[in-house]
């Protein structure tokens, strides 16, 4: 299973739990109103436990409709779309699954409740008080919110990159982190040109289709993008996970391989294919958490430099990608095309020499 696919299962299974846990507390909310000196009590029909099962399980099957709706459908169909307009298509959505939700859940409760059959007229002027009575209304409304707020957690989290933002909540690089983090420094070839003649109106909407073509490809070789600047993209990965079957490098490829696949549309919309140039580079880094109005985390030391100054041999060898030794001796394999050495290069502003390669591909890279 693809990493794309396993994160929003991930992300899905995080929603039907919240929310169950919501129905509960929900539940709970009620009873402690209903026993407070203020209020007249619960009614006769009032039951602690068949409270809590229907607003669990609501919150169950409302999380696993809904949920996936946000997750599978509204996240990836308008995902360059305004937080605001996604925020509003689910919640509109969920007053339609929550209507139907309830609408079954009366139907199994009132007859339940009623000792009658539901084609009963006192069951059916029951159901319908049980459609229109403030608790319901009341749920509803609760539901909604939570609804509102969990596809903003959603947005927020994709802002700040897969597992940045829970990081940022429960604090870990608050104080700084010693890392060993691989980093690629992914750049489009002839970027100047290309804007110029594009103009800068088209030029982002380019660079915009190709940041979010690349997305996917590269968590599915498990790295994560660091971030954005200008025409150029920083991906790093945690070192088991870059190493593993060559995700580091392979990932390149397999960019370069998804592009390939959208050619069409890049044709038909700016008269050019994108490609790019790219240096990976592997070594110690500080993680920590930095900002006040703004708060993010960065990573800090010597690797990120030298990653970026790799990539800029890129021109001088007129290759597409550049190799650090320290990187291709855990990555050598069988599997690699055209395995080429550039020789020991002493980098600009670098005492020590850096022995660097350039490989043509993989034999497999799908």
């Amino acid at each position: 299973m693809k990493r794309r696919s396993i994160i929003k299962l991930q992300q899905l299974g995080i929603i039907i739990i919240t929310w169950s846990v919501f129905g509960f507390v929900i539940s709970a909310y009620d009873y402690l109103v209903l026993h407070t000196q203020i209020s007249l009590g619960p009614s006769e029909i009032y039951s602690f436990g068949e409270s809590v099962i229907r607003n669990v399980g609501a919150g169950f099957v409302g999380a696993l409709l809904g949920g996936g709706f946000m997750v599978f459908y509204v996240n990836v169909k308008y995902a360059d779309k305004a937080y605001g307009y996604t925020i509003l298509s689910v919640v509109s959505f969920f007053l339609f699954v929550i209507t139907l939700v309830t609408i079954i859940t009366g139907l199994i409760l009132v007859p339940l409740q009623t000792h009658k059959k539901l084609s009963d007229p006192l069951t059916q002027q029951a159901l319908i008080e049980f459609l229109t009575d403030e608790y319901t209304l009341k749920n509803v409304l609760a539901r909604l919110i939570i609804v509102a707020t969990t596809q903003l957690f959603l947005q927020i989290n994709s802002k700040f990159g897969y597992g940045a933002f829970w990081n940022i909540i429960r604090g870990k690089y608050q104080v700084p982190v010693a890392e060993r983090r691989i980093f690629m420094f992914l750049d489009l070839n002839q970027s100047t040109p290309i804007a110029e003649r594009l103009g800068n109106e088209t030029y982002h909407a380019l660079l915009k289709d190709f940041f979010y073509d690349i997305s996917n490809p590269i968590l599915d070789c498990k790295g994560s993008i660091y971030q954005y600047v200008g025409d150029e993209v920083v991906i790093s990965w945690k070192m088991k996970e870059g190493f593993e079957e060559a995700n580091c490098v392979r990932c390149f490829f397999q960019l370069g391989q998804f592009i390939e696949t959208q050619k069409e549309k890049y044709l038909s919309r700016y008269g050019i294919v994108p490609t790019f140039r790219a240096g990976v580079h592997c070594g110690d880094v500080v993680a920590g958490e930095v900002g006040l109005v703004k708060r993010d985390i960065t990573y800090s030391g010597d690797v990120l430099n030298t990653t970026s100054r790799i990539q800029g041999m890129c021109k001088q060898f007129q290759v597409e990608l550049v190799v650090s030794q320290n990187v291709l001796q855990e990555v050598l394999s069988d599997d690699l095309i055209e395995l080429r050495e550039l020789g020991a290069i002493k980098l600009r502003g670098k005492e020590n020499e850096l022995l660097l390669f350039t490989i043509k591909g993989f034999k497999n890279i799908s």
